[in-house]
């Protein structure tokens, strides 16, 4: 954790775990109203990395990057902005490796090039300078095939024609899955804190609720796609769909709810599972001979067969899903370690 000396923001880098490799994870930008939460946000961010790339049988650790901006309105703020992505090259530097950093939340693939002048360790660069670009549509490929594995197991079928999908947050990731199901004939319920995303509900014939009223709604799938701990004691009791898949990291308030939704017959894709798709895309840039999108979009499937894979593990062990990933992670990260 490092004071910036061009914007003086706090810049924080969470390594978890490079039994597998460096920890490769995103810097996310945005205002915290305390530093101790934007610390809790890098640590608990960096272990979901950690699970992420071992379950996708990356050679990847995981880690995570935090910018704190001191108020909202700087993230907009173009010359402050530079400042602090500059600073947090620098701290990214301090690392010598150890971390890779790459977008996310706040943050975009210009950026990662804005952070590229302080040092060499980040992916995500834009297609122009030999990266891969925003993520997005690879994260986004990876939940919609995860959906459709979930509806197999469900309703017999991975299609998605007929099926009704509330999807909460329309963001770069949300707002193609909610295309890409529009498009495989779904019926979706769609929102989004920010009322502006109502013009992408309208163009895709979707139907437009208020935040709260998604999780309850009564639908086939819920997939939630903005910010993680939407799934607790009380919402689980509330939920109105059978399916639960979603881009969304950390969806568990806590690791006793996935016991509670199998309790309740509802079939929950672990996040860390679902939402590989961009970190699958970014590790290929890493892989010798440069970056290949085809080679990406086959692997990026490939988290059907993951999840196909967990969900047997955890109906031969009666376990939830969550540790049926959990082991499968694990077991991973203890072969590599020796």
């Amino acid at each position: 954790m490092r004071r910036g000396r061009r914007s003086g923001c706090f810049t924080i880098v969470a390594v978890h775990s490079t039994a597998r490799g460096p920890s490769l994870g995103g810097c996310r930008l945005r205002h915290y109203d305390d530093a101790r939460a934007a610390v809790r946000d890098a640590l608990r961010l960096s272990q979901a990395m950690t699970l992420k790339s071992a379950v996708a049988n990356l050679p990847l650790g995981g880690g995570k990057g935090v910018i704190m901006a001191p108020a909202p309105e700087l993230a907009g703020m173009p010359a402050w902005r530079d400042d602090a992505l500059r600073d947090f090259g620098d701290t990214v530097e301090q690392l010598a490796g150890s971390y890779v950093t790459a977008e996310d939340v706040g943050t975009s693939s210009r950026d990662m090039e804005t952070i590229a002048s302080a040092t060499p360790h980040v992916t995500g660069l834009p297609r122009r300078l030999g990266g891969s670009g925003d993520p997005s549509p690879w994260t986004a490929l990876g939940v919609v095939t995860a959906i459709g594995v979930c509806c197999e197991r469900v309703f017999g079928t991975p299609s998605l024609e007929g099926r009704t999908i509330a999807i909460s947050g329309l963001g770069n990731v949300g707002g193609r899955v909610a295309t890409a199901c529009a498009e495989a004939g779904a019926t979706l319920l769609v929102t989004d804190v920010d009322a502006r995303k109502r013009s992408l509900a309208d163009s895709l014939g979707a139907s437009w609720i208020e935040p709260g009223e998604a999780i309850a709604a009564a639908v086939d799938v819920f997939a939630p796609c903005a910010l993680g701990g939407l799934l607790d004691h009380d919402s689980a009791l509330r939920l109105g769909a059978p399916i639960v898949a979603g881009a969304a990291n950390n969806q568990l308030a806590g690791d006793d709810v996935a016991a509670l939704l199998a309790a309740r017959g509802v079939l929950w894709a672990p996040d860390f599972v679902v939402n590989a798709g961009g970190i699958i895309n970014i590790s290929v840039e890493l892989e010798d001979g440069g970056y290949d999108p085809r080679r990406a979009g086959q692997l990026v499937r490939g988290i059907g067969d993951t999840l196909a894979r967990i969900f047997d593990d955890a109906a031969r062990r009666d376990v939830p899903p969550l540790d049926a990933a959990l082991a499968l992670a694990r077991a991973r990260l203890a072969e590599a370690s020796g």
